[in-house]
């Protein structure tokens, strides 16, 4: 894909990782690049246009849909972590969790195809987890293994229509939501940058970091030794 002839979209671009995005999409040179958040007033970098976005509103996706138009690649980013206990956690929070991670992407996904089509066709990513592999985030695992799965549904139907699905998967990022871990982070930055590597060479998949390759390396190993093997 030539990104110099590219309209951006980034859910969740005020901060963090999509801001990273709308950065470095600016960098490549796109044509346009929409941050979209909540309150769009929260999206400070003038060279993006902001875009009123709740992802979890259907009525929001529809107005920002019809408020665009022009889209060619579509950046699913936003996101919330809770992980709560599947058992004994609050199960309203998990719900909340699941319609920001999981329906959030296909909402706006299903809203936005029809001008990705419109437009010749483009790109869909996804944001995972290395969490998608690996169950330690509980509930939030749970919502990025069903956007994982989701990711590769959309990518065999839409590929034959010309719009392919590129997922990532990162571990720990120095953003607000990592900043109690004490653990290696990987920069917003870089993790943006092999996003835009992959849309530009057409790749369907990100493993940003150590984390995530060890995370896919692990799936084929049993599942009690693997979760062993990580707990040691």
């Amino acid at each position: 894909m030539d990104l110099k002839n590219a309209v951006v979209l980034v859910t969740g671009g005020n901060r963090g990782i999509g801001k990273a995005l709308a950065a470095e999409a600016v960098a490549r040179g796109a044509r346009k690049v929409y941050a979209a958040a909540r309150d769009p007033r929260t999206v400070t970098s003038p060279d993006v246009q902001a875009l009123a976005l709740d992802v979890t509103d259907p009525e929001s996706v529809r107005l920002a849909a019809e408020q665009t138009g022009d889209v060619t690649v579509l950046i699913n980013n936003a996101g919330i972590y809770v992980g709560a206990s599947l058992v004994t956690g609050d199960l309203d929070e998990v719900r909340r969790e699941f319609e920001t991670n999981f329906y959030g992407p296909i909402n706006v996904t299903r809203a936005f195809v029809p001008q990705l089509l419109a437009n010749g066709g483009g790109r869909i990513v996804n944001v995972h987890s290395a969490l998608s592999w690996v169950a330690f985030g509980q509930s939030y695992s749970a919502t990025k293994a069903a956007l994982w799965s989701a990711s590769d549904a959309l990518r065999l139907e839409l590929a034959p229509q010309g719009v392919g699905v590129t997922g990532l998967h990162v571990g720990y990022v120095d953003t607000d939501m990592a900043a109690a871990v004490d653990a290696p982070k990987i920069s917003p930055s870089s993790v943006a940058a092999q996003v835009f590597d992959a849309i530009e060479q057409d790749r369907d998949e990100v493993l940003a970091d150590d984390t995530s390759r060890g995370a896919k390396a692990s799936l084929t190993a049993d599942p009690a030794d693997r979760y062993a093997a990580m707990a040691g």
